[in-house]
């Protein structure tokens, strides 16, 4: 089954985070399938490609929670 979760980046204690699309056995850090966004807590940076989200979506991958809200948090300012 695919997910779309995130993957961390950067140094200790500054994190940042991919949203990527990975077989949920794979390790959180292992190799994605495909890179669709980004997110950086500290600066609230967001930038994600919806249109490859909804495309996994329909094709069966499950959102975590935290991708969910962070989805939502985009769609809710273009709206």
């Amino acid at each position: 089954m695919l997910k779309i979760r995130l993957k961390r980046f950067g140094r200790k204690k500054y994190p940042s985070y991919r949203i990527i699309v990975i077989d949920s056995k794979k390790p959180r850090d292992g190799r994605a399938i495909e890179e669709v966004g980004f997110y950086h807590p500290i600066t609230n940076q967001i930038k994600v490609n919806l249109d490859k989200v909804q495309q996994r979506i329909n094709n069966g991958a499950q959102l975590t929670k935290k991708v969910q809200n962070i989805v939502q948090k985009i769609k809710s300012l273009n709206y």
